[in-house]
This record gives C-alpha cells, structure tokens and sequence, in this order.
C-alpha cells in the first residue's frame, strides 16, 4: 500500500507541475492530458512494483531488474511528448517533432527533473542531466536536439519563468525546426 500511494502522489505531483508549466508554455490542454496513460493497469501497476520513494523512474528500476519494461513500452507508444514516440529506425533522419509537443516535452522534462530532484533541484538541473543522461544517447533528429538544448541552456541561466512562454520557445523553435 505504501508503494501504491507513494507512486500515485508522484504521478500527480509530475502531472501537476506539467500541468502550471503548460499553462506558462501556452498549451493547457496537453498540460490537463499529459501521461493519463500512467493511470492505466500495465503503467500503473508495474510503476508501483518497482517504486523508488519518488527519488528515480520505476521504469528504469524495471529495466534494470528485468530487462525492459512493458510500461515504458505502453507509455512512449502512446504519448507524443517523447522522443521515442517518433522514432523510426527505416528513417536516414528521424523526423521533426511537431511544436506543441515539442512544448510538451520541455514541460515534461522539467516536471520529471523537479520531482526527481526535490528539494536538490536548481535551475541547472535538467541542463545536466540532458548533457550527461540523454543528448547524445537518443536517436532524435538533430534540430531538436538543438532546440532542447538551447531551451535547457537557457533554463539553467534565466529560470522557467523567463524561457518557458509560447513566443519565446516559438521564436527558438522556428531558429533550430523551421
């Protein structure tokens, strides 16, 4: 039970936050629908079973214990916020990510980091762990990794309020996809 409750107050923590960063990005529809597939049966449950106090994903905890995860396999099937969703291995490039969920993902990405991170967090955050963890390592196609990078960059020097706004990340879009 105690994993029960402590996954599902993290999921609505993400959600939440996603949710406040959509509005700030100017989608607030896909900030209310984000992730609602983590509240199906094959997300949920296995997401409980490899619970980690909040501190690191379940999934990647699932990964490591049994080798994939079949959440992680439902949940990037069916949400276009990740980068996975997009990927074609017939593609000599993988293709460009249409913008709103391009905003997703930054929204996504800095939610996951706050949660994980808690009180540890700064704005210099999902800057790291994009440079460490994930923009060499994923099959994306190059502008938007620019376009994340850029967007992380600046997170790490003005702050969320300043660099998460529908113009501003319009205008860096358009400089890196359009």
């Amino acid at each position: 039970m105690k994993n029960f409750f402590g996954h599902l107050k993290t999921v609505l923590k993400h959600k939440w936050i996603v949710f406040k960063l959509s509005i700030k990005a100017g989608i607030p529809i896909r900030g209310l629908l984000h992730d609602m597939s983590k509240f199906s049966p094959v997300e949920f449950w296995e997401s409980v079973k490899f619970y980690q106090g909040g501190k690191k994903s379940p999934l990647a905890v699932s990964r490591e214990v049994l080798g994939y995860s079949k959440a992680w396999l439902h949940h990037k099937g069916r949400n276009k916020h990740h980068l996975e969703y997009w990927y074609d291995e017939d593609l000599r490039e993988q293709p460009i990510v249409p913008f709103k969920y391009c905003l997703e993902m930054v929204c996504d990405k800095l939610s996951a980091s706050i949660v994980y991170e808690g009180k540890n967090w700064t704005k210099e955050s999902e800057l790291k762990y994009w440079n460490t963890r994930e923009k060499d390592k994923l099959i994306i196609n190059p502008k938007i990794r620019d376009f994340l990078t850029e967007v992380f960059t600046e997170v790490s020097i003005y702050g969320i309020d300043k660099v998460v706004n529908k113009e501003h990340l319009r205008k860096v879009y358009n400089k890196h996809c359009g």
